[in-house]
């Protein structure tokens, strides 16, 4: 089975399914989202929809209409299609540690989801991770996935590798390859166990291939659609596997078996 590791809420949700075909993709982690830039038709349009998207990576406007929208067409994407897409859902990072998990409970084992993710603390806060992996921990080990890219810092995927070793039993995602720190990501995730590295919007090739090289059985493929396109991360990722066992545990193996599938 091929799965996409990270993936987004489509407008319309037909069109993140072409892809997925298009790719030979069988099913697809997929978040909430605010920000829709497939819906953008000019740079203008794109402009106000990474405007959305740089308010949710500092952390602004966490429960607000924005946030619930995005709740329901991840709800109506999965009702529509559970053979393709797998839930995951966010949780607020301002709240208290008792809250926010209550809210694991409530909005992401209540629901039904696979896992939590994706994170998106400010830049400089991975700390306010700290509560919810805890929560993951108590749920049975919920897989989490936390943004990489920018801003992610340095030093919060330190700060993120300091917490998941607290709790092994969660597995912990860092999502993008780790962005522009993509060779910290990588020593950081190789030196804890429960910690996988996920492969989309990497800066380079030879990127992938190390990341494959150094860590065998946690990197997987990831898209970010629609920032990213499936076919052409999937193309990236055969392109720096040999065929054969590696290739599939990278396509979707191991995620397959983090997730019980």
């Amino acid at each position: 089975m091929i799965i996409d590791a990270h993936s987004h809420v489509h407008d319309p949700v037909a069109d993140h399914l072409a892809l997925l075909d298009e790719a030979g993709v069988d099913r697809a982690v997929l978040f909430p989202t605010r920000p829709h830039p497939e819906r953008a038709t000019d740079l203008a349009s794109l402009r106000r929809e990474m405007s959305v998207l740089d308010r949710a990576l500092s952390g602004q406007d966490n429960r607000g209409e924005g946030y619930r929208a995005a709740w329901r067409e991840l709800d109506e994407a999965l009702a529509a299609h559970p053979d393709r897409f797998i839930g995951f859902g966010s949780v607020p990072l301002d709240l208290p540690a008792e809250q926010i998990a209550a809210t694991v409970e409530r909005e992401i084992v209540g629901r039904r989801l696979r896992g939590i993710g994706e994170l998106t603390p400010p830049p400089g806060r991975a700390d306010l991770l700290a509560p919810v992996l805890a929560a993951a921990h108590d749920q049975g080990g919920l897989p989490v996935v936390v943004h990489g890219f920018a801003p992610t810092t340095a030093e919060d995927l330190h700060i993120l590798a300091e917490l998941a070793a607290r709790h092994p039993a969660v597995p912990v995602i860092v999502g993008q390859l780790g962005g522009l720190n993509w060779m910290t990501a990588v020593e950081l995730v190789r030196d804890t166990p429960n910690m996988y590295l996920e492969l989309s919007t990497a800066p380079v090739v030879f990127a992938v291939r190390l990341a494959v090289r150094e860590l065998p059985g946690r990197t997987l493929f990831g898209s970010d659609a629609p920032y990213g396109d499936p076919v052409l991360a999937r193309a990236t990722v055969e392109r720096a596997t040999p065929s054969g066992e590696l290739r599939e545990r990278v396509l979707g193996g191991t995620l397959g078996e983090l997730l019980g599938l």
